[in-house]
């Protein structure tokens, strides 16, 4: 039997902003090669399901025409490379810049050797997206690089890129620096051994952060020419905006104990430091806001505070406290406001989402029994990247289901997803139970549920409304093996795309779909679609077939080159495939192709059809029967138009809420008949309420003005963010008692080792949710596997260094 591990590192690029999985993404559209004015005559296009439901009789292309000569033009684009490495090594690969071409790869074998580490790396570079490779190995003199240092890519695709090698038979680790795209390299060698990959500054790539493995924090303002220590027993480092940089620091030399943390600022590049916050847990940066999650001194609860400065000041965000059992947790941060996610007490493995003012401070209500599994990161929220304002995320029903539920308006309302018309639900199911008709999309906790979900959710800025995701509709079998659903309206509504779990990638801003199955067995078919998904078509890229790996393009969908990773059947070489689908578009795309479309577009006949976070959003989208190329520079042509508030303009106030299926904000129960007070700027404030709160970035005018007003009731509130001797006690225990605490700890020890043992060890914490009935049967037969251990919480020699900030603060 053959051992073959294959690591498969796709679209790395791990320059990014600190902290910016927190960003939201940004919208966007469909767009032309320059924007133009629209045409005043020409009434917005809404998509016309008639059409669209006949055309899609044809699943997986069975009736639909492929394009003119498609086979030939793809032959003759098709492109193979074998590298020397073998399988049972790991692959990473990484484009370096936008538009230039230039993909790095880089090959890793290791193996263990008696008291020693026996290592081999290649690098091999394309210029042509990935038809052709060189092997380069010989740029950084056959050193061997650590698989999880990588390929570090700068930000501002400059052409910067960064190896670290491990020279350690010699005395220490060794940087390969180039600034042209990899053609060339310069070695630098290391004063210390790091701990984690370089982290380029985002306004500045010749300013880089690292962390030694004695968790000291070196800096370099030359690309890594010259490293100076600016700080030591660091826990954790995020650049901030305009050169600033986070850090937490530990003085009794375990990052572990949090709670004991100080978070401090630089904005000299580490000249000088600011003690910005003591009594830290985590911290994190999102949006304009910087988060810290304080110790309270009451035990083990703590309280998120936020800041829109910098850490000059700080205001205690409005949430309720959490304890150890529970955890804090930012789902998204923009500029405007923030989505947060806190953990209800005991092991129910939901919570609640709440949503801040545009100060981050006072937070209301957004959606109840969210699902977050308890011993990982996992939730299901996931913004869709070309719409603005809109998010999917799983809630769980009162029965224990999960379902999926989707948000239009940044929080405000949240409803089930419409079952695809062209997806099986039998009568009785439907008319007996409803719920079970509906689609239900798969993302990150499928598939910590193990499920056979390959991809998350995807969605493109360029490609407006376009979402393709992993679904399953009722108590069908296919909760085990989902579908393909695309949405061409940012989730209004759903087709049934592919049978089946697939791999797949948008090109061209939304101009063609791939997708290649998801199998066990050797593949050699690529599917495509040129009308986002009603029509797909196959192409065989090979006669010999490939176990498949994994599939990637140059990322912003703009690309039209896609490549497949994987190994024949000998399992001893890595194997890419890249397939240029350019010739398949005979002609480039001209204003006749596009036809205006308004987003949010549900009730036609309505006056204010279309109307979203106060204004309505057309666009130009190419025709679904236009095949074309959109090409690389195509810009966004969109036309705003205002609209007058409505309910709909507005989130539920602090203490309120809006119950399922409802529009109204209602008074939560527990501050019936409370005053509604909240401490801002040290101050206590007393809000008189309707119970609306114009949702923040909302730019409506006029109509529907509830009142509002925040009354300063000159009362000093303290956070003692800043001041953390006066959570302590002041008087010291004495004799009796500290033996009495001794002897309680000794005691306790014993129940707590069996309780850790069933808690990380089996699994305890590990909640299972049903997605169906069928799917209860699995779990009940113990199939799910929640006995595994979760290597994504299994800690290294180097685990000190912590990603997550807070388990709690999402990382």
């Amino acid at each position: 039997m053959i051992s073959v591990c294959c690591v498969l590192v796709l679209g790395l690029s791990s320059c990014a902003a600190p902290g910016s999985g927190f960003l939201e993404a940004g919208g966007g559209g469909r767009r032309l090669q320059q924007p133009r004015e629209f045409a005043r005559d020409v009434e917005p296009h809404r998509p016309e399901r008639t059409d669209r439901s006949e055309r899609s009789a044809g699943l997986n292309g069975q009736t639909c025409a492929a394009p003119a000569a498609a086979e030939s033009s793809l032959r003759n684009n098709t492109h193979t490379f074998t590298f020397k490495v073998r399988t049972m090594g790991s692959l990473s690969l990484a484009w370096v810049g936008d538009g230039s071409g230039v993909l790095l790869v880089l090959t890793t074998f290791q193996v263990p050797l008696f008291m020693m580490r026996f290592g081999q790396s290649n690098l091999y570079r394309s210029e042509d997206y990935g038809k052709t490779f060189k092997d380069v190995t010989h740029v950084i003199n056959h050193t061997f690089i650590q698989t999880e240092f990588g390929i570090a890519i700068s930000p501002d695709h400059s052409g910067k890129v960064i190896l670290t090698g491990d020279v350690s038979e010699i005395g220490g680790f060794r940087l390969f620096r180039s600034q042209d795209f990899g053609l060339t390299f310069v070695p630098t060698n290391l004063p210390f051994e790091p701990l984690i990959q370089m982290l380029y500054n985002p306004g500045d790539c010749n300013a880089l952060l690292t962390l030694s493995i004695t968790l000291d924090l070196w800096m370099s303002e030359d690309f890594g020419a010259t490293w100076r220590k600016i700080h030591d027993s660091v826990c954790l480092v995020r650049w901030g905006p305009k050169n600033s940089i986070y850090v937490t620091t530990n003085y009794n030399g375990s990052c572990n104990d949090k709670g004991m943390l100080e978070l401090k600022k630089t904005t000299d590049y580490g000249r000088s430091f600011q003690t910005i916050a003591t009594r830290v847990y985590s911290f994190v940066l999102g949006g304009r806001f910087v988060f810290a999650s304080i110790m309270t001194g009451t035990g083990t609860e703590r309280m998120i505070h936020v800041s829109v400065d910098g850490g000059e000041v700080w205001n205690m965000a409005q949430l309720p406290t959490v304890n150890h059992e529970q955890f804090y947790s930012i789902l998204s941060a923009n500029q405007d406001m923030i989505f947060m996610h806190v953990d209800d007490p005991g092991d129910s493995g939901v919570g609640t989402i709440y949503v801040s003012d545009d100060r981050g401070t006072v937070f209301s209500k957004s959606l109840e029994r969210h699902l977050y599994t308890t011993t990982g990161s996992d939730t299901d929220f996931t913004p869709v990247a070309s719409l603005r304002g809109v998010y999917m995320t799983s809630a769980l029903t009162e029965g224990g289901a999960v379902e999926t539920v989707i948000s239009f308006d940044q929080g405000a309302s949240w409803q089930t997803l419409r079952r695809p018309e062209n997806s099986h639900c039998d009568t009785e199911t439907s008319t007996n139970r409803p719920n079970r008709c509906r689609l239900h999309i798969h993302a990150s906790y499928s598939t910590t549920m193990k499920m056979n979900v390959p991809m998350l959710p995807l969605s493109q800025p360029s490609a407006v409304g376009l979402i393709l995701a992993h679904g399953s509709v009722g108590d069908a079998e296919s909760s085990l093996s989902p579908d393909v659903y695309v949405s061409d309206d940012g989730g209004y509504s759903w087709l049934l795309a592919l049978r089946g779990p697939h791999h797949y990638a948008i090109l061209d801003s939304g101009g063609l779909l791939v997708a290649v199955e998801h199998t066990n067995s050797a593949v050699n078919q690529i599917k495509f679609s040129t009308d986002e998904g009603q029509c797909w078509h196959t192409y065989n890229f090979t006669s010999d077939p490939l176990h498949f790996s994994g599939m990637d393009s140059e990322p912003g969908s703009r690309s039209m080159n896609v490549s497949l990773w994987g190994y024949r059947n000998d399992f001893s070489k890595w194997v890419v495939i890249t397939i240029d689908f350019r010739k398949l578009f005979t002609r480039d795309c001209t204003e006749g192709d596009y036809v205006q479309w308004l987003a949010h577009s549900a009730e036609p006949s309505g006056s204010n059809d279309g109307c979203v976070l106060g204004y309505k959003e057309t666009f130009l989208r190419l025709r679904k029967d236009s095949i074309c190329w959109n090409g690389r520079d195509y810009a966004v042509a969109k036309k705003l138009s205002p609209c007058p508030c409505t309910v709909n303009d507005y989130h539920c106030d602090f203490g309120y809420y809006r119950p399922e299926n409802s529009s109204e904000c209602v008074e939560q129960e527990e501050m019936t008949g409370r005053p509604l007070e909240f401490c801002l700027n040290g101050t206590t404030e007393q809000l008189l309420t309707s119970g609306y709160r114009k949702i923040p970035g909302d730019q409506c005018e006029g109509g529907f003005q509830p009142d509002r007003k925040e009354t300063d009731l000159r009362r000093l509130c303290t956070s003692n963010v800043l001041y953390p001797h006066s959570l302590t006690e002041t008087s010291s225990p004495n004799a009796a008692v500290i033996v009495l605490v001794v002897i309680v700890i000794l005691l306790m020890s014993g129940v707590a080792g069996v309780w850790l043992v069933k808690k990380y060890v089996c699994g305890g914490r590990f909640l299972v949710h049903r997605y169906s009935v069928m799917r209860e049967n699995v779990e009940a037969n113990k199939i799910e596997g929640v006995d595994d251990v979760d290597t994504h919480y299994m800690e290294t020699g180097k685990a000190q260094y912590n990603e997550d900030s807070d388990q709690d603060l999402l990382e």
